[in-house]
């Protein structure tokens, strides 16, 4: 079990957009690929920026598949993939104080 459940094994899908948002109908297309993200698990790290903990590269494989299922036709998506360890490593500060990383989910999904 410890070697199915590790920090290298476990992973992180961080998705990156910047969509349109000039016109009310491009308003609804992000704000349909934003509660789409929410729907799926995923979390805001920034405005433009979610995340979101698997327990394994396939499960990760299958949230990536999912978002590349809902993109919108216009707008810069970037997914990106990244092992517990590396998210570990990462920094956080507001302004010059430095917060703590978010918590990981405690949740086991059984898909």
């Amino acid at each position: 079990m410890a070697e199915r459940i590790n920090s290298y094994r476990v992973m992180w899908v961080m998705i990156l957009f910047d969509l349109p948002t000039e016109t009310k109908k491009d308003r609804k297309i992000y704000a349909d690929f934003r509660k789409r993200l929410l729907a799926d698990g995923f979390n805001m790290f920034q405005f433009s920026i979610y995340f979101r903990h698997c327990p394994s590269k396939e499960n990760a494989q299958v949230h990536i598949n999912r978002v590349k299922s809902i993109l919108p036709s216009n707008g810069h998506i970037g997914i990106l993939s990244i092992t517990d360890k590396q998210f570990g490593s990462m920094e956080l500060f507001f302004g010059k104080k430095e917060e703590p990383l978010p918590e990981m989910s405690g949740q086991l999904e059984l898909f």
